[in-house]
This record gives structure tokens, sequence and C-alpha cells, in this order.
């Protein structure tokens, strides 16, 4: 009887020893952009302690076009060393491919998202990643120094540079010889293609490819828009404007020294810290119109998670996205880090609007947000992109003249398009 119980007692050890999970290392790509990549670590921790498997953070590029070359290298090659990539919203149609349908693991979570995210993560019917926060283009500025000099926050791109160039004007004259006026992303990379869109949807020129795949960006109000931000390149803006991205932008700003800054709403957080130089001392409003019967026009950002089809453990590694997205998490990353939920629950959330009151003024920006072409272009849009931002960075640079440059990118434009948009 001893044996029979002996024997039964090892079979069930040899069962548990096979069924039980192992736990599993799961890599999980997060950018290092302002506070990103503190945060992203925190909620991964969170995680694993619940799970018991591990999270190993892989460093990518900041520059978003450097991070897509990179995982289009990646996904090529199908390499599974990395599980869970954090995307651009315009990225769903260039990678969709080469990731997991999410919809199995999402129970229900797509339903409380916001539709249009929920759509742009979306190919063929497929839910290629979940949205992870929101993003649109902001004007920040000194609130102290607009007050001290009796202006007030510009409405439109022409009161912005007049501001601009008074306050930056007599910040010299009281010693401060690196003061400047605006600073935004200048550099050639995506980066600049949102900042443009913005400039030109601002003043009515469209958006590049309108959504019906017609090629647009060559019209005179999208030369006039490029025209004004040329001119200030070296006046209101420094001449290595043209050179900055998100963090280079941001380091001027606030250290204090400009007055403006174009930026992403995570900067926010970065501003407000205890240590920073202008704590307490900033704004945020919608960025200008293009004119008096213009608009305020902010590109349409944000960033979602992605499960890669060569991940070696796709199950965990879609648990780990459902758990980051969740609306415990987002509320965390809103709180501690000003990132904008892609929950539209959180939006009167009391403990958010505490710690970041702006973001409950967010909804007519996002409401107002200018979408780039990628679902009209889909896997051509990258090389639109590309085409885009080095056209506007030569313009911007004095190469070529607005209306110029315009006419070559749309040539440019329509040999990439040649029969069709590569859907």
């Amino acid at each position: 009887m001893r044996s029979i119980v002996a024997f039964a007692c090892a079979l069930m050890t040899s069962a548990l020893l096979v069924t039980a999970p192992r736990a599993a290392e799961i890599s999980l790509s997060c950018s290092a952009l302002g506070l990103e990549h503190e945060i992203c670590r925190a909620g991964a921790d969170r995680w694993a302690q619940q799970s018991g498997h591990t999270v190993t953070l892989v460093s990518t590029p900041n520059s978003a076009t450097e991070r897509l070359a990179l995982y289009q290298q990646l996904l090529a090659a199908g390499a599974g060393d990395i599980d869970v990539l954090q995307i651009d919203v315009v990225w769903p149609g260039l990678l969709g491919a080469h990731f997991i349908d999410l919809t199995p693991y999402a129970e229900g979570a797509a339903s409380g998202q916001f539709e249009t995210m929920i759509e742009a993560n979306t190919i063929d019917g497929r839910l290629v990643a979940m949205p992870w926060f929101a993003d649109a283009g902001v004007l920040y500025a000194r609130q102290d120094l607009l007050d001290a000099y009796g202006r007030e926050m510009p409405q439109t791109w022409q009161e912005l540079s007049e501001t601009a160039q008074y306050v930056q004007e007599r910040e010299r004259e009281a010693g401060n010889d690196d003061f400047w006026g605006y600073v935004w992303q200048g550099r050639a990379y995506e980066g600049l293609t949102t900042n443009a869109i913005e400039w030109i949807a601002s003043h009515g020129g469209g958006t590049i490819v309108d959504q019906a795949g017609e090629i647009t960006v060559s019209n005179e109000a999208a030369a006039q828009a490029l025209g004004k931000a040329a001119g200030w390149v070296g006046t209101i803006s420094p001449p290595g404007v043209l050179n900055y991205a998100e963090e280079e932008a941001r380091g001027v700003f606030q250290s204090g020294n400009a007055l403006f800054m174009r930026n992403w709403p995570y900067a926010w957080a970065l501003a407000q810290a205890d240590d920073s130089p202008i704590r307490g001392k900033v704004s945020i409003a919608p960025l200008p119109r293009g004119g008096e019967d213009g608009r305020h026009a902010a590109a349409l950002g944000g960033q979602s998670l992605a499960v890669s089809r060569y991940s070696q453990h796709p199950q965990i590694a879609a648990d780990l996205v459902i758990f980051l997205t969740s609306q415990e998490e987002q509320k965390r990353r809103a709180i501690e880090g000003s990132f904008n939920p892609t929950l539209p629950a959180l939006y009167d959330d009391d403990e958010i609007l505490a710690s970041a009151s702006f973001i409950g003024e967010l909804s007519d920006v996002f409401a107002n947000a200018v979408a780039r072409p990628a679902a009209a272009t889909g896997q051509d849009y990258s090389r639109v992109s590309n085409a885009f931002f080095n056209a506007v960075h030569g313009i911007l640079s004095g190469e070529q003249e607005p209306g110029a440059g315009l006419q070559s990118l749309e040539r440019e434009l329509t040999r990439i398009k040649r029969r069709g948009w590569t859907q």
C-alpha cells in the first residue's frame, strides 16, 4: 500500500513539474526620452512582481526615425531580440505584419480606449498594438516673463514671432546673452515632420497627402508657412535649432534660456521637477493659428505597445502589454510623468488633474489634432516622411526657396507613389 501511495505521489510531482509554468524573461523596448525609461521600468517591475516573470529593458534610440530603422532591421530578419516593442502611432501600417493579434488577450480592454487610437492600431481587422499614451504638440511658455513684460499668450504665429523678439531683446539687454525667443525640433527626422505639418495645417495648407491619397503639399499656404518658419532660424530661434530634437529643445527651455518651446506633454513633469530652474514659471497653451482665419493645429502623436511574432513567449508578452496599458497603470503614468492617457475615463480623474491640471485641458487639442498621412500612404509612409522632412530642412536652412522646395518634393512623392501607395 505504501508503495502505491509513493508511486502516486511521484506521478503527481512529475505532473506538476511538467505543467507548472516556467518563469520567462521578456524583453521590452522603452524610450529614454525624459522620464519615460524610469517610469517604464517601474511599471515593468510591478508586473514582474505580480507575474513571477522578469523584464529586461532594451535601449533603443530616442529619435523616432532611428528607432524605426532598428525595428525594421530586426523584424525583417525575424529576430526575437525584443518581445514587446514601443511603437509610434504611425507605425502599425509599416510594421503590423510582424506583430501578433492582441484581440484574444485584450478581453474587452480595447473598448475603453479612444476609438481613433484603436483604429490607428488595427490593421486588416487585427489589433496589432495597444495604445499606451496619447500625444499632441503643445506650446510651452515662460509665464513669469510674459507677465513681467506685459505680453499675452500668442494666438497666431505672427504674435508668437513678435512677442519672442520683444522679450528676447530685453532679456539680452538685461545680460542674458544666451536667451532665445522660441525653440522647437528642427533636425531632419520625424520630429520635424510633426512640426512642419503643424505649421502647414495651421495655415490651411493640408497634410502632405490627403485622406484620398492625393499629394497636396505644393501649395501657396504651405509655402507661406515654411517661409515664416525659415525666418525664425537665427532671429528668434538659435541657428542650432536645425539640429534639435525634443531633448535639445527642452534643455534650452528648461535651463531658462527660451521664452517659448514647442514640445510634447512629457516635458511638463520635467519642467516642474524640484530641481528645475523654471519650476512654477511655465504655462501650456495650444499651438498658434496660422493667422486670424487659421486654426490651432497640433500633430497627433502617441505610443503603443506591440508583441513581436518572433517572440518565444507571445502569450506572456501579451500579458505584459495588457498590464502596462491598463487603467491603473495609465493613471500612475499620468500622475508621475504627465503622460496623457488613452482612456477617456481618466481625463476627469481628480488625482490626475491635481498632479497635472493641464491634462484636463487637452481635450480641445486632441479634438483638433492633425494626423500624419500614415493611413493614406501605408507602407510608403516612412519614405514620404523622409522626403518631407528632408525637403523642409532644406527650406529652413536656406538651401531652397519654399515654393521651389515644395515643387521638388511633389515630384519626389509622385515617384514614390508611382501606381499607388503600398498598403
